[in-house]
């Protein structure tokens, strides 16, 4: 399950990281599937057949063809139904906010369909990218589509976006204290204004970022010693450590790194981070 990754136009990048598809026949695609937290809202395509989704009780829904999935703050863990067909629109930490009537923090651990978003538009441009041939088509249909609907290109809070990069360059690794120190307002307003344009506090998403920079050493790296990994990742301890591992992943990282290394982590290989 390789996606392919396509950049989008210049003047939409500052609100969407990427685009990308993923195709894959049921056979090749391992059972079930977790998606970990990346700070990254999505909207998501099934022009294949649609996914379940496993809730924290085991119990299973099937996802709409065509959604937004909110902030997700814990492990989303879906299932294919037959064959893979999925097209990504993966926005920055904060770049969904200015295409939303709806509070970003409300949409958390959810996926929301796009006629709740974007009434009668959204349930045709989730039939015109569906029934698109090729990524070109569909990129093209949706970057039409998100120029239309972004009025506003003044509703990006400069102060926010600079905090994300702050906090992407340095692996999450700093304290609330030091984010509200350079972004020159307290602590509380900075929360506030991460509440409400990214629906994670920066506490959250700076865990979420280093938890993302340790999966990345995980999986492409081998390790002799977790302990020196947490270490290295600034966790305050291995118990610290191992916590937030398990809040983000559902898994221990010695469970991850042994038998559940080889499945198939769908944000893994988009470069989210």
């Amino acid at each position: 399950m390789q996606p392919e990754i396509f950049q989008p136009h210049p003047d939409l990048a500052i609100v969407v990281k990427n685009y990308w598809t993923l195709e894959s026949p049921k056979t090749l695609t391992p059972l079930k599937n977790i998606i970990i937290p990346d700070g990254c809202m999505k909207l998501i395509f099934h022009y294949g057949d649609s996914y379940k989704h496993y809730d924290e009780c085991g119990q299973s829904i099937t996802l709409p063809k065509c959604f937004l999935i909110g902030q997700l703050t814990r492990p989303y863990v879906v299932e294919p139904m037959g064959e893979t067909g999925t097209f990504f629109v993966c926005f920055h930490p904060d770049g969904f906010f200015p295409f939303s009537n709806v509070l970003i923090k409300d949409m958390e651990n959810k996926a929301i369909s796009l006629e709740y978003l974007f009434g009668e538009e959204g349930v045709i441009l989730a039939q015109k990218i569906v029934n698109a041939t090729s990524a070109t088509q569909r990129i093209a249909l949706i970057e039409e589509f998100l120029f239309k609907q972004m009025s506003k290109p003044e509703m990006i809070d400069q102060i926010v976006t600079s905090m994300i990069d702050t906090i992407l360059l340095t692996d999450g690794h700093l304290s609330v204290a030091e984010l509200s120190i350079r972004s020159e307002i307290n602590r509380r307003q900075l929360t506030k204004k991460f509440s409400t344009r990214i629906g994670l506090s920066p506490k959250q998403l700076s865990k979420i970022i280093r938890i993302q920079a340790t999966l990345k050493v995980l999986l492409h790296h081998k390790i002799d010693h977790l302990t020196s990994l947490a270490c290295d990742k600034h966790f305050y301890d291995q118990a610290h450590f191992i916590k937030d591992f398990k809040t983000f992943t559902g898994l221990t990282p010695k469970e991850f790194y042994g038998d559940q290394l080889k499945m198939s982590l769908i944000f893994e290989n988009n470069d989210s981070i």
